[in-house]
């Protein structure tokens, strides 16, 4: 008798490509009752052992089957004191909309020997699979479980996976489900606070959700630590010296070793010890050669800062064509960590089905030709998928214009990485004039190389030096004594942000993107590109509000888990990058938790940056999953109790700000 083996991907378009490949093209289609878009894919495969031949059922959910809710009598926001849902009982329950699929996989699971697992190959798709294994085991408590591990839908890798299937991490389960739960405690308890009690002072906010994310609050903490020291920044006034030489009708200018100094009689004392020597002598002359590297293989966050300054639209725009190229069989899963490329990839296999492109197939020949180059390896590496790279070629005309910049830069990022680096050389005059010491720098660029097909970095030679002797002395042609003033850093841009949120472990490469959307959405924050209006709707009530001084401070998303929504954050569009300028709501609430006196403040990274060392810890065995939810639950109780009694610093840091004015 030919068993039945039963195969569920995370997503439908997963489902049908992975069908595909094993059935060679030879399925029956049946949809499922309930839901439109899941179907069961059928067709027989021949599995490793102990399977053998066997018929198959595939079919997907479309992210998370169950979702996590509080007891029925602490639902209701009256219900209990904020406080009291650290402890409150919490019930897993399968999501209204996705009875359907879970029924279908109970359904399929009662006639079936295995359930093999296609969900993706990370800790929440291992999470997503143990809800599937949770739904299969309804039907049929006698079922094996096994997972594919795979990176991309490229059918030699489909066919590797199926063959030789690998068992869920129960620790990466376990991880997920405390993150899961200590979301759900810690959004809601500070949400219910901060909500009841803002919605006392008045009409603007009484009709307001001011919700509370424990990455949510770091990521807007970000945003407006940058604002005040933009907003609190004072000019300082300092002296700069600059000397010119013309030689061979061109104009060389020498910068001066101590860059600026803020005393302008310590300048000027040091500029007429200058005029007074009237010669300038050689002192040193290098030339030498140098390289600009090539970029290392491609992470998500890489490719989510990258793409917000060069491809012109926001980091959860890219990781949503990231993912849609991923489901089409066109990149690798585009959610990793991971920046070198294990040996056993064959990169120039890879590199050949670039070659047919009409832009760069002719760069992509001449590697396989002989300049290829194993590529830089760089120190990261999540041992579960390989950098993000493309795995078949697609005729760029084919796609949306957001599609083909994504897949052109992942492509280009990949050939460059396989490049040599370029090569240059830099020329170095040092010039001693009075006590004080000049230099200028010029550079030859001898060979692009990776430039060539790497078009988002820039190297360009500079003026070309004329010929200086060691030890040679001259009259300079000019010397100024120059003023200048310092000023602010810029308001926070996206690429930034990430790279903050990156360094100080808030949120996972997979969710930065998400947690970005979800302040401006909630109006903490306003976006505006560097050089434009701002688009929020929400102007220049920050402006208005700033104040004078300030102490120092500190689900996925798209359609990974369940769906992208069909609109989101503005882009840049053609408007160049974004930067982040606090809404005075999102200014008052961060200085109403600053100035309460919190040990640690909501609105510093510390606390979540704790929260993700201890999911790690999950994951590598040395701490429990119920563990690390009580301790994180107890250093979030102090700041709960904390805030409870300190409520008074918040609602008057909020009563008084311009947001609550202007709506008033």
């Amino acid at each position: 008798m030919v068993q039945k083996i039963l195969c569920v991907a995370e997503k439908p378009a997963i489902a049908k490509a992975v069908a595909n490949h094993l059935a060679g093209g030879n399925v029956n289609t049946r949809a499922i009752r309930g839901n439109q878009y899941v179907k069961n894919y059928e067709f027989d495969f021949a599995f490793g052992p102990p399977w053998g031949n066997c018929s198959v059922t595939m079919t997907s959910v479309i992210g998370h089957l169950n979702g996590l809710e509080f007891e029925p009598n602490c639902r209701k926001w009256g219900s209990c004191a904020p406080e009291h849902l650290f402890d409150a009982q919490v019930i897993e329950t399968v999501d209204d909309d996705k009875t359907a699929l879970a029924d279908n996989i109970t359904h399929q699971a009662r006639y079936a020997e295995a359930l093999f697992i296609w969900t993706d190959c990370d800790r929440e798709g291992e999470h997503i699979g143990a809800e599937v294994r949770q739904a299969a085991l309804k039907g049929n408590q006698r079922l094996q479980v096994k997972r594919a591990r795979f990176s991309n839908t490229e059918r030699a890798h489909v066919l590797q996976a199926a063959l030789h299937p690998i068992d869920l991490d129960e620790r990466q389960v376990n991880a997920v489900a405390a993150r899961i739960e200590l979301d759900l405690r810690l959004g809601a308890s500070f949400t219910r606070f901060q909500t009841l009690e803002l919605q006392r002072l008045g009409e603007s906010l009484a009709d307001r959700v001011i919700s509370y994310g424990s990455c949510q609050f770091p990521t807007l903490g970000f945003v407006v630590d940058r604002y005040f020291r933009v907003k609190n920044f004072v000019p300082e006034q300092f002296w700069s010296l600059k000397v010119v030489h013309r030689r061979d009708d061109m104009n060389v200018t020498f910068l001066w070793r101590r860059h600026h100094l803020f005393d302008r009689l310590a300048v000027t004392v040091l500029f007429e010890r200058c005029l007074a020597a009237r010669i300038a002598r050689v002192s040193k002359l290098q030339k030498k050669p140098t390289s600009k590297w090539r970029p290392l293989p491609l992470t998500t966050v890489e490719l989510q800062k990258l793409g917000s300054m060069f491809l012109r639209m926001n980091s959860q725009q890219v990781m949503k064509i990231a993912e849609d190229l991923y489901t089409k069989g066109w990149i690798s899963y585009p959610r990793t960590e991971t920046d070198q490329f294990d040996k056993a990839i064959d990169l120039k296999k890879l590199i050949e089905k670039q070659v047919q492109d009409q832009t760069w197939g002719p760069y992509a020949q001449n590697l396989l030709n002989g300049a290829f180059k194993t590529p830089r390896s760089g120190r990261h590496n999540d041992q579960a998928h390989p950098p993000i790279h493309p795995v078949n070629y697609v005729v760029p005309t084919t796609l949306t214009p957001d599609e083909r910049r994504v897949y052109e830069f992942v492509v280009r990022r990949f050939l460059g990485c396989c490049s040599e680096d370029a090569k240059g050389e830099t020329t170095t005059i040092e010039i001693t004039y009075g006590d004080e010491t000049f230099h200028a720098t010029g550079l030859l660029v001898l060979q692009r190389n990776y430039l060539d097909v790497y078009t988002y970095d820039r190297w360009e030679s500079s003026q070309q030096l004329p010929t200086f002797h060691l030890h040679e002395v001259f009259e300079p042609t000019e010397a100024t004594m120059t003023d200048g003033h310092t000023g602010p850093p810029g308001y926070l841009t996206e690429p930034e942000l990430i790279s903050l949120m990156d360094a100080n472990g808030i949120g996972t490469d997979a969710t930065m993107a998400e947690h970005i959307a979800k302040i401006q959405e909630r109006l903490y924050v306003e976006v505006r590109s560097r050089t434009g209006a701002a688009h929020a709707s929400i102007t220049d009530a920050a402006t208005r509000g700033a104040r004078g001084g300030r102490g120092s401070r500190g689900g996925r998303g798209g359609g990974g888990r369940g769906g992208a929504r069909a609109t989101g954050p503005v882009s840049s569009g053609a408007g160049g990058i974004l930067e982040f300028i606090p809404t005075t709501l999102g200014c008052a609430l961060i200085e109403g938790y600053d100035n309460m006196g919190l040990a640690t403040s909501l609105g510093k990274p510390f606390l979540r940056k704790e929260m993700e060392v201890k999911m790690k810890e999950i994951c590598a065995g040395t701490k429990g999953r119920r563990e690390v939810v009580q301790e994180v639950l107890e250093g979030y109780r102090l700041v709960l109790v904390t805030a409870v009694r300190q409520v008074g610093v918040l609602r008057a840091v909020s009563y008084f700000s311009p947001f609550f004015l202007l709506f008033c």
